[in-house]
């Protein structure tokens, strides 16, 4: 989700909890719909898929991008997607 219009930009189903079958593909389709470039940051929870090396490798060396994660059980740190997902359920 964009933060600055609050619009999906990427996202994934998958029946396992693979980077390369949840958060990648998600990502990949982001920065092919939207324009991402430097000095954005990449906001989730801590969940594994987030936290795996080969998403944090890209986000940091690949393309520059700040990573930031909520902390472990804080609903609020991350409300616009706690919102969404009640949203959908």
């Amino acid at each position: 989700m964009d933060l600055a219009d609050r619009k999906i930009v990427g996202w994934s189903l998958s029946e396992d909890m693979t980077v390369k079958n949840t958060v990648w593909s998600a990502w990949l389709s982001a920065i092919s719909i939207r324009n991402i470039k430097f000095n954005f940051i990449f906001h989730s929870d801590q969940g594994v898929q987030y936290a795996a090396n080969k998403m944090s490798r890209v986000l940091r060396e690949d393309i520059k991008i700040t990573q930031s994660m909520s902390r472990k059980g804080n609903c609020w740190d991350n409300a616009t997607a706690e919102s969404l997902f009640k949203t959908i359920k």
